[in-house]
């Protein structure tokens, strides 16, 4: 009996030094996949810059333009090496714990700062809400999760664990992240003075009745118009499913709510995203316009935002009020997310912007 009592407490003392521990999904896969895309994502930003221009999104995650502009990209480069450097392989040894702290550390300081703006704006009503809870906040709880499992005592030396179950982490967040912008960046409203408000079409049906969807804009943009924040509502959109076009019935329910001729201007050729983007700047430039408010549903601001700044126009938006749920939301939101992620990665297959190409 005691002989078997010895060799069992042996027996767990050699596995306690021998196996690794499992540290389970939250105290390794989740801090290390939140890593990996964060620290991916960076980098592929920052890359992304030496083929385009404005290509850099890192303002989607955390907004560091208080910095000046290479010292802000020198301190993601570093934080992104370090994020990504965690995932792959967490530190043990000292000076990769303390590096990977301080840049971690650093950056949830940034993100907590973020969020403290978006609630300063809040509080002097400069913005609402629908959700009044700013991406950066999770973006701070990420890193937390992350500056955490890094200040945990170091595991003893074991093989390293294995890293399919933070890839699926990071893969989930390639739409998790997309979601998390049309609910906390779409839902706020950031409407103001301005020049002109576009309209973004929805569809309109055989008869020429507009969509809920395409009504709800409308009437929002007029409401922006009544209230005095634009004098001037742009309008575009394309064919509707009959001989009635999108900009024809969003033109005509803005007349019934009292806008006026004059003040309605009309693109026939917004057939998407990008051709109402392009045509509206052209548009922008001819009526010298620089105060743009953009009208949309809340899923859809994100990329519209993206689409502009792309181009170098700043335009603020504002998220369309609706009448109800729509039926099809969870569908528009996961056709969207892809959406999204392809209006991303579109400046990639363009020719370098002038000035990068060599002689």
């Amino acid at each position: 009996m005691s002989e078997d009592s010895t060799q069992l407490g042996s027996s767990r003392a050699a596995i306690a030094g021998t196996v690794p521990v499992r540290r389970g999904f939250f105290r390794d896969s989740l801090p290390r996949g939140l890593a990996l895309f964060l620290g991916a994502f960076s980098l592929l930003n920052l890359a992304g810059q030496l083929r385009s221009a404005r290509f850099d999104a890192n303002l989607w995650w955390i907004d560091v333009r208080a910095f000046p502009q290479p010292l802000a990209d020198g301190w993601l480069l570093f934080s992104a090496f370090a994020l990504v450097a965690y995932a792959l392989r967490p530190p043990r040894s000292g000076w990769r714990r303390v590096v990977t702290i301080l840049f971690v550390s650093l950056l949830v300081i940034s993100s907590l700062f973020n969020s403290v703006v978006f609630y300063d704006l809040l509080l002097r009503k400069a913005i609402s809400a629908a959700l009044p809870v700013p991406l950066s906040l999770f973006v701070a709880a990420a890193l937390a999760w992350i500056l955490l499992d890094c200040c945990r005592p170091a595991p003893p030396p074991s093989p390293v664990p294995r890293l399919w179950p933070a890839v699926a982490v990071s893969l989930a967040c390639l739409v998790a992240f997309p979601l998390a912008q049309m609910l906390c960046f779409g839902k706020t409203d950031y409407r103001r003075v301005a020049d002109v408000a576009v309209v973004f079409g929805a569809r309109t049906y055989a008869d020429g009745r507009p969509s809920d969807a395409l009504a709800d804009r409308v009437r929002t943009a007029c409401q922006l118009y009544r209230d005095g924040l634009t004098h001037k509502l742009l309008l575009s959109g394309g064919p509707g499913d009959g001989p009635v076009h999108e900009t024809a019935a969003m033109k005509q329910l803005a007349l019934k709510l009292g806008v006026q001729p004059e003040d309605i201007i009309i693109d026939e050729a917004g057939r998407n995203t990008q051709a109402t983007v392009r045509n509206t700047e052209a548009i922008f430039a001819d009526t010298h316009a620089s105060r743009i408010l953009v009208v949309s549903h809340f899923y859809h601001l994100p990329r519209i935002k993206m689409a502009y700044q792309r181009d170098g126009w700043d335009v603020y938006t504002v998220p369309a009020r609706e009448s109800y749920f729509l039926r099809q939301m969870p569908f528009f939101m996961a056709r969207e997310v892809a959406a999204l992620w392809v209006y991303y990665l579109r400046p990639l297959n363009a020719p370098p912007h002038p000035g990068m190409a060599s002689g």
